[in-house]
């Protein structure tokens, strides 16, 4: 009987042999199919190629990445072969023997299996030899034989092993080596012991068995195989593994956000420009911080890293996570109100427009502007006023009404336009704001707002930002003068200017050269922090999505923490030097001007008086009565106090002494009206409508 089994294997290995050099075609190179290979998790790495957050992508099935033979322990190989195909090393594709008792089981009307691991394999990598329900058919068996055969031709027994390790089913929906070692015992492939080994070669003839016959038919073949397996083990450790619906828990879930917008099914695998240590402690940071202020009724935030020089994002925490009633929602693109976050802007644009340096004076009194809405009376944090200041403490401790006595000098309009080129994207038209832009009326994100401070620091140079890594540079666009830009960013870090606000030993003071600015919407909705040194630029925001007002949190015990945690850990070994100032700027009356604007000799050490526009006021809408001839109708122009030195300029244009009130014959259409001290300075402008 046995020779006879023989003979029959033999006769029909040779017509099998014969028929795949024929008829069947190549199998497709190892090389082909391992690239081939896509594994059902989605995968976002950080810079450094290291897994940020992996996110299910296929649902019928859970394969991982590629399982090098190297990568796979020297346990699961003797034990796979021993339960599979015990000839696998000796025959070409085809056991002659399996294959001729098959034959005579055929003819006798008996099913009986021949497969060895390279017809299994052909089998994978060829949907058409596939077992249907009721088993394979003779020809169909035949047909599969032969593939094995052309794939012994072609490929080595390495290649043959290492494929079929990464594409065999094992248990229910883990699919592959490495899927199966870690959802079943939590360990990678190539830290398998003995016990784990014989429990997954044995699977492979049963995937759905009970725990307890998988483990003594392990146990059985693993001691006629002479190894040493611990039987009770083995029983232990398969009542553990072997649940009813093994699970395979993602290895990594740090940037959920991110992986939402970069993953898709056709897309599996995105290298970000993230740093996976980085993520890790913003995410850290920013869940002690919402702990601690958990009682406070703060429940979500976001953190945002940027790189200067590249725009490549190296942080991007977009929630709380379980912290958040809403953390599906990225809050890192989400529209909030910007509070005190835009005041550097104004400041920015009035310097660039040469309205204000500085050193000039505000004036921070009460202050009533008529708006369309009707009276408009921003009032500072503190409820307090603080009379005549500089620009330089008036942006430094974050004054209110100092801050939207420049945004009149400027015009809404003009700082509006520099905010869009600077990235914030989402404004309105600008007569919808009005002054109440200058204390955060408008709506922002997290991303615009990093944008837009990154800028300041590249000395007023905007451009976007990335998260792909090895995206082409980004178009920049200059948006503000280099001395602008600086002087703002001198402001921000100097712990004098704060000082008024924030005291001198304030929480926002880090262990290098960093500017900074905080900011908190109405009624305590948002709570921002943002700020840069020469090589990164940090924003946090704090609130709550629901836009429920936290108790009695504002920058500085809400997002600065965090702020200041970040750029400490992005410096750490560094000095963090200040930007050197640009050729532009000189350095005079104890202070920072642009060259042409600084005050005239004589005149450095004196403290300019208060000069401001009494009439029109600003945005007033002038109405022509058409009962008064036109040659009798007349504005009034006054400002205080009636100085020698102050002039007008209306559109530009000289109008001549503001020392007297002054009539001025209006003409239809839209007027700005400008204050000037002696030396030519804006001190007060204002912008109003002819109708």
């Amino acid at each position: 009987m046995t020779r006879a089994l023989g003979w029959a294997g033999f006769g029909a290995l040779w017509l099998l042999s014969l028929f795949a050099l024929v008829a069947w075609p190549a199998p497709p190179p190892f090389a082909a199919v391992r690239a081939a290979h896509t594994p059902s998790e989605a995968l976002l790495l950080d810079r450094s190629g290291r897994v940020l957050h992996e996110r299910r992508a296929d649902a019928r099935e859970r394969r991982l990445a590629w399982t090098a033979l190297r990568e796979v322990s020297p346990a699961l190989v003797p034990a796979l072969l021993a339960v599979e195909d015990r000839l696998f090393f000796s025959h070409r594709g085809v056991d002659p023997r399996a294959l001729g008792g098959a034959a005579l089981a055929a003819f006798r009307g008996e099913r009986r299996g021949a497969s060895t691991l390279s017809m299994q394999l052909a089998a994978q990598l060829d949907p058409r030899l596939r077992a249907p329900r009721g088993g394979r058919t003779p020809g169909q068996k035949l047909r599969q034989a032969a593939a094995a055969l052309a794939l012994e031709g072609s490929w080595t027994k390495g290649e043959i092993l290492e494929a079929y390790l990464n594409g065999v089913s094992f248990r229910g929906e883990l699919v592959g080596v490495r899927a199966a070692a870690l959802g079943l015992f939590g360990r990678a492939p190539d830290a398998l012991g003995d016990a784990e080994a014989w429990l997954l070669a044995v699977l492979l003839r049963a995937p759905g068995a009970e725990a307890g016959a998988v483990a003594e038919r392990a146990c059985r073949l693993s001691a006629s195989a002479d190894a040493e397996t611990d039987c009770a083990a083995l029983r232990a450790l398969a009542a553990r593994a072997l649940g009813p619906a093994p699970a395979l828990r993602g290895r990594a879930a740090h940037a959920p956000h991110l992986a939402a917008r970069l993953l898709s099914d056709a897309t599996r695998s995105v290298r970000t420009t993230l740093d996976l240590e980085l993520q890790q402690r913003a995410s850290d940071a920013l869940r002690r911080q919402l702990a601690d202020l958990a009682g406070r009724n703060v429940r979500d935030g976001a953190v945002l890293a940027v790189e200067n020089e590249t725009g490549d994002v190296l942080a991007w925490v977009g929630s709380s996570g379980s912290l958040s009633r809403a953390p599906h929602v990225d809050f890192v693109r989400a529209r909030r109100q910007a509070g005190s976050t835009l005041k550097p802007f104004v400041y920015a644009a009035a310097f660039d427009e040469r309205r204000l340096a500085p050193g000039s004076r505000l004036d921070d009194s009460p202050l009533e502007l008529a708006t369309g809405a009707g009276g408009y009376r921003p009032e500072n944090y503190d409820r307090r006023f603080h009379g005549l200041v500089s620009a330089r403490l008036a942006l430094g401790s974050s004054l209110n009404v100092p801050a939207v006595r420049a945004l009149e000098l400027v015009g809404v309009e003009p700082v509006v336009r520099r905010l869009r080129a600077l990235g914030v994207a989402g404004l309105e038209r600008a007569e919808l704001y009005g002054p109440s832009l200058a204390l955060g009326a408008a709506d922002v994100t997290l991303l615009e707002l990093v944008s837009a401070y990154r800028a300041l620091a590249r000395g007023g140079v905007a451009g976007g930002l990335r998260v792909r890594a090895g995206e082409a540079s980004l178009p920049e666009t200059r948006v503000l003068s280099p001395e602008a830009a600086f002087l703002v960013a001198d402001i921000l870090s100097d712990r004098g200017s704060r000082s008024l606000t924030f005291g001198l030993e304030s929480a926002l003071a880090t262990r290098h050269w960093s500017a900074v600015k905080t900011g908190t919407s109405k009624d305590m909705r948002d709570n921002w922090c943002i700020g840069f040194s020469r090589r990164y630029t940090v924003g946090v925001w704090v609130g709550n999505g629901s836009g429920e007002p936290m108790w009695d949190v504002s920058g500085m015990d809400g997002a600065a923490p965090v702020w200041v945690e970040l750029m400490n850990a992005l410096h750490a070994g560094e000095a963090g030097d200040p930007p050197e100032p640009p050729a532009g700027l000189l350095r005079t009356a104890g202070d920072w001007w642009i060259a042409g604007s600084e005050p005239a000799p004589g005149l450095a050490a004196e403290t300019p008086r208060l000069a401001r526009i009494l009439s029109p006021a600003p945005d007033q809408l002038v109405a022509l009565d058409p009962d008064i001839p036109r040659d009798r109708e007349r504005v009034l122009l006054q400002a205080e106090p009636a100085d020698i030195g102050l002039r007008w300029s209306l559109d530009g244009a000289p109008l001549g002494s503001a020392a007297a009130p002054r009539l001025w014959p209006p003409s239809r259409g839209r007027h700005e009206l400008v204050l000037e001290d002696a030396a030519g300075r804006a001190v007060d402008a204002v912008r109003f409508v002819v109708r």
